[in-house]
């Protein structure tokens, strides 16, 4: 048992209750990773979608689904952002650089945003550990070029589903056209590229009081809250705080 300096007893005999939580939070997560990776295999993707993206020149490229899997690297984890943002999003639309020129409804969401920033500086580790990472989007990719810019995002792969069905097929889009947040992993076997799981809790009943956490356990920001006595604050992301950009 360890101790730390001035804590009383009564800190201290919580604490190893609380710890022994943790270890079942713990197990938990590890029993739903394995179950996670049990999952037989996904349905074949019916297409090989076409996206606009940037070629390994720099310029502009139409880039099929297929071409987002690095050699030697089969597993692709695809994040779809709300940009443009859902039509009820009430939050600041971005007040400097290039997406502040955007209208209102055409702007990123703000918390899309916010976790592409954290994700960014994850890309070379992903790669280096044998996994493909790429961003999609619903706007143009001159927007999300531009939204790149802007954050100083130097990793992440942008592209746009602007000219395919690729989001309404997956999910990602309501049947009203409005963007959705889902994170989603396809796998490429001998038979081709199959999905082999989403974020579906952002579509299950969520407790009251609770975050849905559709991908609650990989957001930095909100579980580095978790460790406070405060903990989840009644706040949401934004696209900057005070003056310019949060960065």
């Amino acid at each position: 048992m360890i101790t730390f300096p001035n804590e009383s007893a009564r800190y201290r005999t919580a604490r190893e209750k609380l710890l022994q939580k943790e270890i079942e939070l713990r197990r938990a997560m590890e029993a739903v990773a394995v179950a996670r990776r049990a999952l037989p295999p996904g349905g074949l993707v019916p297409q090989d979608y076409v996206f606009d993206g940037l070629g390994p020149d720099g310029k502009p490229a139409r880039i099929k689904l297929s071409e987002l899997f690095a050699p030697g690297k089969d597993s692709l984890i695809l994040y779809n952002m709300m940009f443009p943002r859902h039509p009820q999003e009430k939050r600041d639309v971005a007040a400097s650089g290039e997406t502040a020129k955007l209208a209102r409804k055409d702007q990123p969401c703000p918390s899309c945003t916010a976790l592409l920033d954290q994700l960014d500086g994850a890309v070379g580790h992903l790669e280096g550990a044998g996994f493909n990472l790429a961003v999609v989007g619903k706007t143009a990719l001159d927007n999300m070029i531009a939204l790149g810019r802007d954050r100083g995002w130097r990793n992440i792969r942008l592209v746009s589903s602007a000219g395919n069905t690729f989001k309404r097929d997956y999910h990602a889009e309501a049947d009203d056209g409005a963007q959705l947040p889902l994170m989603s992993v396809f796998h490429r076997d001998a038979d081709g590229i199959r999905h082999f799981w989403s974020s579906e809790l952002g579509f299950a009943p969520t407790d009251p009081g609770q975050d849905p956490r559709a991908i609650g356990t990989c957001e930095i920001l909100w579980n580095l809250m978790d460790f406070t006595p405060e903990g989840r604050p009644d706040w949401h992301e934004q696209l900057q705080y005070g003056e310019g950009c949060c960065h």
